[in-house]
């Protein structure tokens, strides 16, 4: 009972600094729109009110880190994971905190606090005339999020422990598990050379707990700090980098559109915007066989350019248009399909948070990829209408026209009611980062503001709508920048262990051929796209892939593109697409696990299509301007 008493306190400590994170987001949205409005209306600027901005936004992830822990957002790859009994993932709970987060954390603290001390010590301000001073307040609060993370660590630890009964068990397991470790670190003390290259043991360890459900951004974070404590070609100064580049995330201006982008999504998705869009279009389009399905795909388009995030459409669609098209006499597998692939239209359609990550991890102007990707995301559309249109005809039965009791004037009306007010939203905030009004991160705040306005005329916004929206734009941002710092992590060590050197070397000396690159990245990263999720994939495959992609002279706006496509295969892939999941997930027991899968496989192979498409002619992305 005493356990539980003290998981219950240090739970509570994550719930708070979760719910000042999520008011930080509220407050973060008006300074960056106030900031906007007040720069380029009125001239009047304040370096000191953007410094403020990321301090904000550094808040907002640093403290939604243990927050995201206490509810079990920190993604896993759950294809066994799922089917484990309630007692074995209590065991890999705790071997995760113990051998993962707890060493990782404390490493992290030591070194972090080393940076903080020595901005403190040297009275750091910022190096822009007007900026903030106190430089060493926001360097500790890594220091604040790190302590948070590892008491939540411990609670995570008591909690899992009261779900297991037969606790013996459990203790053999960690003292095989201690004396696996004490094994290894015996042979790396006597110096006993590595029988197969490190590089690949990293990622082969990092594989294979992925696999068993441990969280993905821990599981690269740890990985990273054993192979630095095992290998003598990295050196404990490698890991003390990782709060300096951890900071450098932190500073990232271009980042800070993620949370803000997801926040306007929320809020969106929450306002019943799709289905008054799902509703009128239905009727538009429902005279014609198959127009039913064609509005799910310009409903998933407009969901696409306005909320970006998959999960939510994919869901909102499969609960609103499902037992439509059903009820219509739609075939199960065209419905399915249908909805899952455009649901993953988000992952490509502007403003997607998977084009922000590649921006910055490839270092490119997000607004380039934003005009990049317009081309693409219409191709895509396209194929998918030509696609519906052509199996409703030849197959009479799978889509059916609907028959209307109302005049087509008063349905038409109805639905450019519901159409334009979202088009517009979307004109304004694709509109000023095309043009160059405003950045990315200026854009999204004015998108929150708009969503609000929204919801507002909608008659949907509420307290209620606010406080969900804000604390899951936390929970998103904790796991995605986790991730991150995870990732940087592991980037450290596969530097220091020689793998960019490897894989450099393979691409331009053995292979020697850009096409033949782009083949083999294209097919790892879908290969990839199978068994982990679109973040890992930016953040651990994308930048060892970017000194190769600069070798052999690739146009690395093309190439974020193509890997943007392929990223969106990977949502619908089975057996393990997300796509599929949240698909089921949303549709219960109306349809069945094979129809899906059977109705994802023509709109990935669609997919594909379009990515060679995009491949042979690289112009085509450059239609809206560079």
């Amino acid at each position: 009972m005493k356990r539980i008493d003290f998981s219950y306190y240090l739970d509570r400590l994550s719930k708070y600094s979760g719910y000042t994170a999520s008011v930080l987001v509220v407050v973060l949205s008006l300074l960056v729109a106030y900031d906007a409005v007040a720069r380029y209306l009125f001239s009047l600027g304040s370096v000191a009110l953007q410094e403020l901005e990321w301090h904000l936004f550094d808040i907002v992830f640093l403290l939604g880190l243990s927050y995201a822990l206490k509810h079990n957002k920190h993604v896993r790859v759950d294809i066994f994971f799922e089917k484990y009994t309630t007692q074995t993932k209590a065991v890999v709970q705790i071997f995760s905190m113990l051998f993962l987060v707890i060493p990782f954390s404390l490493f992290f603290l030591h070194d972090a606090s080393d940076m903080a001390y020595q901005s403190y010590l040297q009275h750091e301000i910022s190096s822009d005339p007007g900026g903030l001073t106190h430089r060493y307040l926001i360097k500790s609060m890594l220091i604040v999020a790190f302590v948070l993370l590892l008491l939540q660590a411990v609670s995570e630890i008591l909690k899992a422990y009261s779900q297991i009964h037969h606790k013996k068990i459990l203790w053999q397991l960690l003292g095989a598990a201690v004396l696996i470790g004490s094994g290894v670190y015996l042979l790396w003390f006597n110096r006993v050379a590595f029988l197969i290259d490190p590089v690949f043991l990293m990622f082969g360890l990092s594989f294979v707990l992925l696999m068993a459900g441990f969280q993905v951004a821990f599981v690269f974070g740890g990985s990273a700090l054993f192979f630095m404590l095992i290998s003598d070609e990295v050196t404990l100064q490698t890991f003390q980098m990782l709060p300096y580049r951890t900071y450098g995330i932190m500073d990232n201006a271009t980042l800070m559109a993620v949370p803000l982008f997801i926040f306007m999504g929320l809020i969106l998705e929450k306002s019943k915007m799709a289905e008054g869009l799902m509703l009128s279009l239905g009727k538009l389009f429902g005279n014609i066989r198959g127009g039913l399905a064609i509005s799910v795909v310009i409903v998933g388009a407009i969901l696409a350019a306005s909320t970006g995030i998959v999960g939510a459409s994919v869901v909102m669609m499969g609960l609103i248009a499902l037992p439509l098209m059903l009820k219509h006499g739609y075939s199960s597998s065209l419905a399915s399909g249908t909805i899952a692939a455009s649901g993953t239209l988000g992952q490509l359609i502007p403003p997607s948070v998977v084009l922000i990550v590649l921006g910055d991890q490839m270092h490119l102007s997000v607004g380039d990829l934003f005009r990049a990707a317009v081309v693409p995301g219409m191709l895509l559309i396209v194929l998918y209408v030509v696609y519906i249109l052509a199996v409703s005809w030849l197959k009479k039965g799978w889509a059916p026209a609907i028959v209307l009791d109302e005049p087509y004037k008063e349905v038409l009306k109805a639905a450019l009611k519901e159409i334009v007010p979202p088009l517009l939203l979307i004109g304004i905030v694709l509109g000023s980062i095309f043009t160059g009004i405003a950045s990315a991160t200026e854009s999204a705040a004015i998108g929150v503001i708009g969503a609000v306005v929204l919801s507002l005329g909608r008659k949907t916004f509420s307290y209620e709508l606010l406080r969900y929206a804000s604390i899951e734009t936390v929970k998103l941002t904790a796991m995605i920048f986790m991730i991150l710092i995870g990732a940087t992590a592991f980037s450290l060590v596969f530097s220091e262990l020689g793998g960019g050197d490897m894989a450099l070397e393979f691409f331009s000396q053995d292979l020697g051929s850009k096409w033949m690159f782009v083949l083999i990245a294209m097919t790892a990263i879908f290969l990839l796209g199978f068994f982990i999720d679109f973040i890992e994939i930016a953040f651990v495959v994308v930048p060892i892939l970017v000194p190769i992609v600069a070798s052999f002279g690739i146009d690395p706006v093309w190439f974020a593109i193509l890997i943007a496509m392929n990223l969106q295969s990977s949502f619908l892939t089975p057996p393990f697409g997300f796509a599929l999941f949240y698909f089921k997930g949303a549709a219960g027991d109306k349809v069945g696990t094979g129809a899906i899968y059977k109705g994802a496989v023509p709109f990935i192979l669609l997919q594909l299509l379009a990515l060679l498409i995009v491949a042979c002619c690289p112009d085509l992305i450059y239609l809206f301007g560079k």
